[in-house]
């Protein structure tokens, strides 16, 4: 009797896991669905892909987006499509109308894997990167009468092989060869290599595939929109890692350890009445050592600007975001400017170094602009380039500054004078023979300005009349939810390219006829938390007459396969 206790206790626990265990089992042995915000058919991609991307099957959507554009970037765009389709679609013997759309699912998936793992490729050697793409099946019966009917694809011929109890059907001689699998008849997987296919197989069996890459559930979660047109996802250190490899840059332990401290960027992608809005967050592992770091207090640079301004970069710490910029381009080999060159230049040019005498100062906001010069300006000097920063401390920034006054003056015999603009004090610098002008000075007291070009300081001191912050330009191309922000960016497409007003600001003929579908372009950038940060992106576009149907499909000549590599 004094154990019946311990024995009813001990009998309880034992029912319990007995049920509780059933209940495991009845729980793990039930068909997974992939959550909603999860990209379709994440579990057969591979957590080390480089690039995942989703897109609608609606056509509904895929109709509106080809109705912005000008005549030429719709029929380009057209043209991409239908080569698409071509390669895809009609080299092995299918339409999509009639043999993929009765069946396939509300969205696609195209992952885009490389298949030498980071760090691993000879230096300069260019890793092959292999497309694996998900079909979900929305009509098991409809795709099974479909897909098990006869079919050659043009030009070529199909094997048949199995792995891992799967049947694989494997073109060749078309001009693009595919690899083709049904999984369960829940998915049908196509990739451009046998390999890939298997690897998918592989993923598709096991617990490791990107729905369980740490931290994308809840990255997904913080960009989520209704209805999305498509859905991406870029693993950063193998991105990183194979852009290095593909530039024949060779990167040493400490930068591939930083690069190892990220773990991805997710975004999603809707339509909108006036063009495409993208919403995306980037994060770090769990386990990482580097952490964000920043305010969201970037609001003040807008408001100090002219409403001509048709190129602007804000922040909301210039000298952190310098350290930032320049960590980042020990690792990276696209970075657009080499942090070096300003770092030297300044000190060839006026003797003075960037880091040790100008960025203790300029711990606070900070923009970059290109502005439009007002009418009646000498035709020579079309725009005027403008540096604002917010100064923490404004003595330091007087001594610093005097001192490159007096760099101009004995080095260049540029001309420095003081004049007043609105009753406040502005130093121009005539530079000889030229006409051009820098002007320096203050706005509210603590920001600090240089412009160099065309003088504008009429426009700004003390504050513009008409600001950009003001202006319906920059207002509809502004994603507005990140409230307050770490940053911006802005370019009045129309304004600064298309008109073709500033010589610098122009692209090869190549690029052109898609730019000029763009009407602006914004992005709002915030740091989430200490291990997320966050970027929106409004492309706004131009309007272009209903779309036409797809040139009709034709059969891409056959590539011819690659030589054996020699021993």
């Amino acid at each position: 009797m004094k154990n019946k206790p311990a024995l009813l206790l001990t009998g309880g626990l034992a029912a319990a896991l007995i049920a509780g265990g059933g209940a495991a089992y009845w729980y793990f042995s039930q068909p997974k669905s992939t959550p909603d915000d999860l990209p379709v058919g994440a579990q057969v991609v591979p957590p080390d892909a480089l690039m995942a991307i989703s897109v609608t099957t609606d056509p509904g959507q895929w109709r509106k987006l080809r109705e912005f554009g000008t005549p030429e970037s719709q029929k380009a765009f057209d043209q991409s499509l239908a080569q698409l389709r071509d390669r895809v679609l009609t080299a092995n013997g299918f339409n999509y109308q009639q043999d993929i759309q009765p069946w396939v699912g509300s969205e696609v998936t195209m992952a885009f894997l490389a298949p030498q793992a980071p760090f691993t490729a000879p230096s300069g050697q260019q890793s092959q990167q292999t497309v694996v793409m998900v079909l979900p099946i929305q009509d098991p019966l409809k795709a099974k009468q479909i897909l098990e009917q006869p079919r050659t694809p043009k030009a070529g011929t199909l094997k048949d092989r199995t792995y891992k109890g799967f049947q694989i059907k494997e073109s060749q001689g078309t001009a693009q060869n595919y690899s083709a699998t049904v999984l369960d008849g829940k998915f049908l997987v196509v990739t451009t290599d046998p390999k890939a296919t298997d690897k998918a197989i592989d993923t598709y069996k096991s617990e490791a595939n990107l729905a369980t890459t740490p931290g994308y559930d809840k990255a997904l979660g913080q960009v989520k929109v209704e209805q999305p047109f498509g859905k991406i996802y870029v693993n950063l250190p193998a991105a990183a890692a194979l852009t290095a490899t593909n530039s024949g840059k060779t990167l040493s332990p400490e930068e591939q350890e930083k690069i190892q401290q990220n773990q991805g960027l997710a975004a999603t992608v809707a339509l909108q009445p006036e063009g495409v809005a993208l919403k995306s967050v980037s994060w770090l592992k769990p386990d990482s050592q580097r952490k964000f770091e920043g305010k969201n207090n970037a609001k003040l640079m807008p408001s100090r600007l002219p409403a001509e301004t048709l190129v602007m970069a804000s922040g909301g710490n210039l000298q952190k975001f310098w350290q930032d910029y320049r960590q980042g381009a020990a690792t990276s080999s696209v970075t657009p400017i080499d942090p070096n060159i300003l770092q030297e230049g300044l000190k060839t040019t006026v003797g003075m170094d960037w880091e040790q005498e100008f960025l203790p100062w300029m711990q606070d906001e900070f923009a970059i602009a290109l502005s439009a010069t007002p009418e009646g300006s000498a035709p020579s000097l079309p725009f005027s380039l403008m540096f604002l920063v917010k100064t923490s401390d404004r003595r330091a920034a007087e001594a610093t500054l005097k001192k490159l006054d007096d760099a101009m003056t004995n080095r260049y015999k540029f001309q420095v004078e003081e004049s007043q603009v609105a009753g406040q004090p502005v130093t121009t610098w005539t530079i000889p023979q030229s006409g051009a002008v820098i002007n320096r000075g203050w706005l509210d007291g603590d920001v600090a300005f240089l412009a160099l070009g065309a003088p504008v300081a009429d426009r700004i001191v003390p504050r513009p009349q008409k600001p950009l912050a003001d202006s319906d330009a920059y207002k509809n191309a502004i994603p507005k939810d990140l409230n307050p922000g770490n940053g911006h960016f802005y370019i009045n497409v129309d304004e600064a390219i298309n008109s073709k007003k500033f010589p610098i600001l122009q692209l090869p003929p190549g690029n052109r006829e898609l730019v000029a579908a763009v009407r602006s372009i914004g992005v709002t950038a915030a740091i989430a938390d200490a291990r997320s940060s966050r970027y929106d992106v409004f492309v706004a576009l131009q309007k272009g007459a209903a779309p036409k149907p797809l040139p009709s499909p034709t059969v891409p000549p056959a590539t011819p396969a690659p030589p054996s590599p020699t021993p």
